[in-house]
């Protein structure tokens, strides 16, 4: 038996994030109990909710921000359970935007952390985790070196841990292996391994992983160092699914795609075909959710997804 869980005090009150038997478990009870998600992360890709371009002076960070947090509660209420953001954003539809949590040392902006403490505090409430992604193909470049990229992992880990979250799970980089990240010790399995080794020395206890790109397979080496698996499903039809899942069972983990740009009903059968095999799955609607203009409208985002999200978080009669 496994068992993973923060070697944190936790405050009263704050939501826990734990891995027990290969299943998620938030507040050391097993996820959607007696439901088909029974075990699962059901999340949704929100890492431009914290948004910023410096160059723009037209856009309102904090306002942005407040949006989406409004929603947490009805995103929660369709079965939704964790919401991947990221401290260096995500693609906001258009190049040259600079959207960064990280100085060019690795040390941390307060501004962006404050939008970041605000989600997950709000996700907090309402017994949700964040996966927490630390750098974005695009945006690494604003690190000056490698020694920088580690420094801002440091960084980044200890203001979760001296935040006192216990709902944070850590993404190390978003696709590691895509061809916008500068920095090779991000771009390699043998680099992220190190990275990863490097949270985890930093707050033993910490859930940490790193995502690949949208084929669904992850490097041997990340499998075997990862507390659990993450994958991204956006170049993956939905009948490769079962076997791309099938094919990582071996290393007993948690399997979680967190980001599968499908919308619609071909959504839906990647949800389900996630769900019939034991694989967490994460809805980006790009054009929504992560292409400006943001909107983010609960139930209304798709209301196909979110009624299967609701439909496999139900126990039936």
């Amino acid at each position: 038996m496994t068992f993973f869980a923060y070697a944190v005090s936790v405050a009263a009150g704050r939501t826990t994030v734990s891995i027990k038997n290969a299943q998620w478990q938030i507040d050391n009870e097993i996820t959607y109990p007696g439901t088909a998600a029974e075990g699962l992360l059901l999340n949704v890709r929100m890492v431009n909710s914290t948004f910023e371009d410096e160059k723009r002076t037209d856009f309102d960070p904090n306002e942005n921000t407040g949006r989406f947090i409004s929603k947490i509660p009805e995103y929660n209420t369709y079965g939704v359970r964790a919401f991947t953001l990221n401290l260096q954003g995500g693609f906001p539809g258009y190049e040259g935007a600079v959207n960064s949590a990280f100085r060019p040392d690795g040390s941390l902006r307060t501004d962006y952390t404050g939008r970041i403490r605000r989600v997950i505090e709000e996700c907090d409430k309402h017994g949700m985790i964040v996966i927490l992604g630390l750098f974005y193909q695009r945006q690494d470049q604003i690190l000056q070196n490698e020694q920088a990229v580690k420094s801002g992992i440091v960084n980044a880990v200890n203001w979760v841990k001296e935040s006192g979250f216990t709902n944070v799970v850590i993404e190390i980089a978003n696709e590691y292996n895509h061809g916008g990240f500068e920095h090779g010790i991000i771009k390699t399995a043998e680099g992220e391994v190190e990275l990863i080794r490097l949270a985890k020395k930093t707050m033993p206890g910490l859930l940490v992983s790193t995502s690949g790109l949208g084929h669904g397979r992850m490097d041997d080496l990340i499998a075997k160092e990862a507390d659990f698996i993450l994958i991204h499903f956006n170049g993956t039809g939905v009948k490769d699914i079962p076997e791309r899942i099938n094919a990582l069972k071996k290393y007993n983990k948690p399997i979680v795609c967190n980001e599968d740009d499908k919308i619609g009903g071909e959504a839906v059968q990647a949800l389900q075909a996630c769900v019939e095999n034991g694989c967490s799955w994460g809805f980006m609607h790009k054009n929504l959710n992560q292409y400006q203009p943001f909107e983010f409208k609960g139930y209304d985002d798709d209301r196909k997804v979110y009624g299967k999200f609701k439909e496999v978080t139900t126990k039936q009669d």
